[in-house]
């Protein structure tokens, strides 16, 4: 989890509120056009970030242009909107967000904007953070579950299909092929780590991004901290990390990309787990990088466990 889940203080909302009025009192709150792409006159739908974007892209296919508010490498739970952000909002003719609390700038954002939008995570069961001053909120990662993803899936293509009826059945189509490519991850996932000992089934990682990932596949989620709140891991957060590996015999430990791995590597030191690599998570890569869509995402974290935890190599 990237910093400051819910940072979202009054300076942001008044920022966000100022924005949005600027918009409007230039008129740009008109329905319906095109955002940037001259001849392209397909419905433009708009999502909060790169990962929905790429979700929305499979099962749009090329009846819809959709694109992402923010860029690559953004940090999306305390993002501030821009005028920018607010006119491309205002001319798309809908707008998907994540919902789990985790754009919480998002209200402030459309409000006063005629354009409909919907929450791709509805009808995802919601696992609430465990500790910290978040305990008790929904944990917003829904989407690092293949399993939460396919609803993502099928949630995206009925907004589709009511923004562009004519192409519904191509939406579910492509919803389908989708979800049997997760599908695979996640049953891939899964069999490799039935050699595991069930004492090993663990996945340990810096912060708590992984609930829905762990529970898809049987193994327990064990974090660092549960929310990276620009602090340094506590002493206790690391004994409490190393005393579990220790315990459990983990073979391997992991750390987010969006964060350092300092903390993990000094419980690799004291509980002699190796470190099993880099885990992604909120945002894709560009294009060269190594997860540049979120198939690649989801199986590289998936390839990286399964290797670390079963000692293959990849």
């Amino acid at each position: 989890m990237p910093k400051s889940l819910f940072r979202y203080t009054k300076a942001a909302v008044r920022n966000v509120s100022l924005v949005l009025t600027a918009a409007l009192a230039f008129g740009l709150t008109a329905c319906g056009g095109s955002t940037s792409a001259g001849n392209d006159d397909r419905p433009v739908v708009l999502t909060t970030f790169t990962v929905l974007a790429d979700i929305a892209k499979n099962v749009a296919g090329d009846k819809l242009r959709v694109e992402s508010i923010t860029k690559v490498g953004a940090e999306i739970h305390g993002y501030e909107p821009t005028p920018g952000d607010i006119r491309k909002a205002a001319q798309a003719e809908l707008i998907l967000d994540n919902g789990l609390n985790l754009e919480v700038w998002f209200q402030q954002f459309v409000e006063g904007l005629d354009v409909p939008h919907a929450v791709v995570s509805e009808g995802v069961e919601p696992m609430p953070i465990a500790e910290d001053s978040y305990k008790g909120k929904p944990n917003p990662h829904a989407w690092m579950s293949p399993s939460n993803v396919q609803i993502y899936a099928d949630n995206m293509a009925k907004a589709f299909a009511k923004l562009d009826p004519a192409n519904a059945a191509a939406f579910e189509a492509n919803a389908k092929t989708y979800k049997a490519q997760l599908q695979e991850v996640k049953d891939y996932l899964a069999t490799e780590l039935k050699a595991l000992p069930v004492q090993q089934r663990a996945l340990v990682s810096c912060e708590g991004a992984f609930s829905y990932l762990a529970r898809d596949v049987g193994l327990k989620e064990v974090y660092i901290w549960a929310v990276n709140a620009e602090q340094q891991a506590t002493p206790q957060q690391i004994a409490r990390a190393i005393e579990f590996v220790k315990e459990h015999k983990v073979p391997a430990v992991f750390c987010e990309s969006t964060v350092s791995n300092a903390p993990m590597m000094q419980v690799v030191e004291a509980s002699g787990a190796k470190f099993g690599g880099v885990l992604y998570v909120d945002s894709l890569s560009e294009a060269d990088g190594p997860v540049p869509t979120y198939l690649d995402l989801i199986r590289h974290d998936a390839r990286t466990i399964a290797n670390a935890l079963t000692g293959k190599t990849s």
